[in-house]
């Protein structure tokens, strides 16, 4: 038996999984399954939604103060809105994650939470998430609202085509839009870009994200991109980046951002490229360390935005 194979049965008799409860060990006990439940023990999906916005903001905003709200609200909201959108991911997937090593021990799928505890507790998420979408102008609330479509259908996705991990960049990259229109009012050609550019970032590291369940997703019926491409996942990856790059670099030349921003882009890029050289699709671990350091990426492609304004 190779090393990728002998990772795979070890990685199965011990029960991989991602969940960590980590801090959320010393909340009460009632709570903890509705923490796990927002994936609080995973922040890196809150980080994920919120980079796109953080994009739009420090690229558009009026002033220091006014960006500085608006990145406060983007920050809770994220917290927020990715909760809600994981329990109706949830709610949708509580007899697949049974099946699937990854996600048995979710609290719909193990039971710890019932399905009408989990549509109250969405309830209350949902109303939060509105309180905080209503500090924003007409034109923000209603680029909000209609976000609802794509969170509600993402988990239909992987159901009926290969690429879901598109759905998630139509729906994580939604920030790009609500931030620039929260800056502005408007939706302009740097909104456009930064989206599309938002897009094919995250469309690839969910192909990252997504081979750590391509086995147990091939057993129950379950498609995505790390399906679809499998070894032929690098050059895929490689695409989506140089895209995501490219596109970043134009909605900075369209913002007329300073010779500083491309400068700096060359490290987000970087990062990018360590990615797509260190790529071992047989290995749920190191896709999952690989997933998380996006977060890197985003913040140092907020930051070469930053300088392109000074």
């Amino acid at each position: 038996m190779d090393m990728a194979a002998s990772a795979r049965s070890i990685h199965r008799v011990q029960g991989y999984t991602d969940i960590r409860e980590g801090v959320l060990a010393r909340l009460p006990r009632g709570w903890r399954p509705y923490a796990l439940l927002m994936r609080l023990d995973r922040p890196i999906g809150a980080w994920l939604l919120f980079l796109p916005g953080l994009w739009a903001i420090a690229l558009v905003a009026p002033s220091w103060a006014e960006g500085l709200r608006l990145v406060l609200l983007f920050a809770l909201g994220a917290v927020v809105t990715r909760g809600a959108g994981c329990v109706v991911n949830d709610l949708w997937d509580r007899e697949l994650d049974r099946r699937v090593e990854r996600t048995r021990g979710r609290p719909l799928a193990s039971g710890a939470v019932t399905p009408r505890q989990a549509l109250a507790f969405l309830a209350a998420l949902g109303a939060v998430s509105l309180a905080i979408l209503f500090q924003l102008n007409a034109v923000a609330i209603l680029v909000g609202l209609a976000a609802l479509v794509p969170v509600v259908l993402y988990p239909l996705a992987k159901r009926v085509t290969d690429f879901p991990q598109a759905v998630l960049g139509i729906t994580f990259g939604w920030g790009a839009l609500l931030g620039s229109a929260a800056a502005t009012g408007t939706l302009g050609w740097e909104a456009a870009l930064l989206y599309a550019a938002s897009f094919a970032w995250i469309l690839g590291y969910d192909t990252i994200y997504a081979h750590q369940d391509r086995e147990d997703d091939a057993l129950v019926g379950i498609r995505s991109t790390a399906r679809r491409f499998g070894e032929r996942t690098r050059p895929f990856l490689a695409a989506c980046y140089a895209t995501a790059v490219a596109l970043l670099a134009l909605a900075g030349w369209v913002a007329g951002l300073n010779g500083w921003f491309y400068l700096a882009l060359l490290l987000p890029a970087a990062l990018l490229a360590r990615q797509v050289r260190a790529l071992d699709i047989h290995d749920p671990a190191h896709c999952l360390r690989l997933f998380k350091a996006n977060r890197e990426v985003g913040l140092a492609a907020a930051l070469a935005i930053l300088v392109g304004r000074l």
